[in-house]
């Protein structure tokens, strides 16, 4: 969970594409990141996990995620480390708050229209930022190294 502290940060293009790049991936273009990610391990087994907030509450996020591996603003983490972390904070701002994980399809991540077809799910393409977002994610994600190799094993992304 990161609040963003900028006033306007996320719906002022101006103000939203200035934001620092941690912050710019964590509030709002988290899903570009996720398909810069996995466009560019297309053979690593990633898939994105929408982290859909339950009725009533706030909080989406999209994560790149592969067996107990996830992939984020924050860089790789453990899945269930990170998904505990989102929940613990989501509930300091938010008493209750639970959200479902779901799996998209890859090409929801930059298409609007594919975004509407799921309740509560609507993003932003990477040319609808002040300028294309795919490429600064792209930047973002080679301050990162590429994913370790996948170990032998059938875990779910899920909980």
């Amino acid at each position: 969970m990161y609040p963003l502290r900028t006033k306007g940060g996320k719906r002022d293009p101006i103000k939203n594409w200035a934001l620092p790049e941690k912050v710019f991936f964590a509030c709002g273009a988290c899903h570009i990141l996720a398909y810069a990610f996995i466009k560019a391990y297309p053979d690593s087994g990633f898939a994105p996990i929408w982290i859909r907030p339950t009725k009533g509450y706030t909080g989406n996020h999209i994560v790149a995620v592969r067996d107990n591996l996830a992939f984020d603003y924050h860089g790789y983490s453990d899945w269930h480390v990170l998904f505990a972390h989102f929940r613990r904070r989501a509930n300091q701002r938010w008493p209750g708050w639970d959200a479902k994980l779901i799996e998209l399809p890859q090409q929801v991540l930059i298409s609007e229209l594919k975004s509407r077809r799921y309740d509560s799910l609507w993003l932003r393409e990477p040319k609808q930022f002040r300028f294309d977002a795919l490429p600064r994610a792209q930047e973002y994600l080679a301050r990162f190294p590429t994913p370790p190799p996948r170990l032998q094993s059938n875990s779910e992304p899920h909980e």
